[in-house]
């Protein structure tokens, strides 16, 4: 068993000009001001846009990131429907095999330290589900019969596509303290980095969750 830390990978986003470029010419074409385009415009243009509430015009821009999160997150995730994803799947992947380690992975609950009664427990229930796993496995089990045991910290990967604006729409729900907090560990490293590609589109977000920690 492999114990790991949940993650992200940005795996397509536009350089920040050109993302800014498109809006602008997308908002501009609202207020038939393309006239007032300028090779230093579109910042000042798409910030006056997000702070409007105007929020529609960033839906031209799309953002697609790898996760890496346990099962239990990847079902909230997917809870927000503006969104295109492909996951690792159980049914056919079958971690006996080689390429896999002939292992499980697992996501570190970050609410637990290492060494800690709780975290004791947690991984002792992670190695027998493992164990049970892989008997059932060895007995003929196919991998979708014998995802049946394995448990809710597996490791999984999500590759998210989504536009600007619902990506706006997921840090304020999956950043705040109400957040389970594995979601909130993920999606605060993931403003972070949109962030500091796109300062103009996540200023006020990344201010409002500066001083949130996961757990």
């Amino acid at each position: 068993m492999r114990a790991v830390q949940p993650g992200h990978e940005i795996l397509f986003i536009p350089r920040s000009e050109e993302i800014l470029r498109l809006l602008e010419a997308a908002g501009r074409t609202c207020y038939k001001s393309e006239d007032k385009i300028t090779d230093d415009s579109a910042a000042g243009f798409v910030g006056r846009i997000v702070r409007s509430g105007h929020e529609s015009v960033i839906e031209h821009a799309n953002v697609t990131v790898r996760l890496i999160v346990d099962r239990g997150v990847s079902h909230e995730l997917v809870r927000h429907r503006l969104a295109a994803y492909s996951q690792e799947s159980t049914r056919y992947a079958n971690y006996s095999q080689e390429r896999f380690g002939r292992e499980i992975t697992v996501i570190k609950p970050c609410f637990w330290e290492e060494g800690s009664p709780e975290y004791a427990i947690w991984e002792e229930a992670m190695r027998r589900a493992e164990e049970a796993y892989m008997q059932l496995l060895d007995q003929g089990a196919s991998p979708q019969q014998a995802r049946a045991v394995l448990p809710n910290s597996l490791k999984t990967e999500v590759v998210m596509t989504a536009n600007l604006r619902e990506w706006r729409h997921v840090f304020r729900l999956r950043c705040q303290k109400a957040a389970h907090p594995q979601i909130r560990e993920v999606m605060l490293g993931l403003l972070d980095d949109m962030h500091s590609r796109i300062p103009v589109l996540f200023d006020e977000l990344a201010q409002m969750f500066a001083e949130s920690t996961p757990c």
